[in-house]
């Protein structure tokens, strides 16, 4: 496990271990609770191996403790692709009867979740599908009903699309949030240094331009961590960020090298919709 560096107070208290929680009102053993529900949820029976061969790189467990996940939440997932994510979210969600909801571009983006429910109903059925971003015509997530809202590796896309269309997703996502309610963010990281066009291209992000759309839309930064970090990275890639594990687009060409790198350098930052 890497360790967590957090510049937010409200979040200092996740790099405690559990038994450094209890208190005479019970805390320590409903922290204890939490993260034996998530541990539960990584260890799923339902995960596919090639999925689980990448925890190594995506450390679900300690990312899901930091953004503060429990089990009873109502919780969004943006724009969930092949459901690596969604393989966690939905066990956790069933065993601690909290809502899950697949929010991404209708239809298209829902593809894989509507075959799961197809396939499992037991553990799938109950996912809510909603499109995201929304444009008022197809289910949405209701406004101040979420929890958390997670993204993994998505926000380039976003960006991918302008600065507006990013700035919109931030927007819907801050309504989305109940006050107090918790953003978590994970996107391959641009070094600062780099030129800011990169952006627009390559798959990676500046940290400082996603805090500045998430502070546009209403947010606060209230930590950072370098869980998913990787220092191997080196970002110079001429096909991107795609050149790296799992995509891989070189083929076979460096093939050993790209492997050795493992998946990309990524940010982990959270946020909070402030209560009032």
């Amino acid at each position: 496990m890497r360790p967590l560096l957090i510049v937010a107070s409200t979040a200092l208290a996740l790099t405690v271990p559990a038994a450094a929680f209890a208190d005479h009102h019970g805390g320590g053993h409903a922290a204890h609770k939490e993260q034996e529900a998530i541990a539960a949820a990584v260890a799923a029976p339902t995960r596919t191996p090639a999925n689980i061969a990448r925890d190594q790189y995506r450390h679900p467990a300690e990312t899901l403790a930091f953004f503060g996940v429990k089990p009873g939440d109502t919780v969004v997932e943006l724009w969930p692709g092949g459901g690596w994510y969604t393989e966690v979210l939905a066990p956790l969600a069933k065993a601690g009867r909290g809502t899950l909801y697949a929010a991404a571009p209708w239809e298209r983006g829902l593809n894989r979740i509507k075959e799961w429910q197809g396939a499992n109903a037991d553990l799938y059925g109950g996912i809510k599908l909603a499109e995201f971003p929304n444009a008022g015509t197809n289910p949405k997530v209701p406004d101040a009903s979420a929890d958390v809202v997670l993204t993994f590796r998505n926000v380039h896309n976003w960006r991918f699309g302008g600065a507006d269309n990013t700035a919109n997703a931030f927007k819907q996502i801050f309504a989305m949030l109940k006050p107090g309610g918790t953003l978590g963010v994970v996107e391959h990281r641009l070094n600062e240094s780099d030129d800011a066009a990169k952006e627009e291209k390559s798959g990676y992000m500046k940290e400082s331009s996603i805090i500045a759309f998430a502070e546009a839309a209403g947010f606060k930064l209230a930590g950072r961590s370098e869980i998913n970090a990787n220092p191997q990275d080196t970002k110079d890639y001429e096909k991107g960020v795609w050149t790296l594990p799992p995509a891989l687009r070189e083929g076979e060409t460096d093939r050993a090298k790209y492997v050795a790198i493992g998946e990309s350098d990524r940010m982990t930052l959270k946020f909070v919709k402030p209560a009032s």
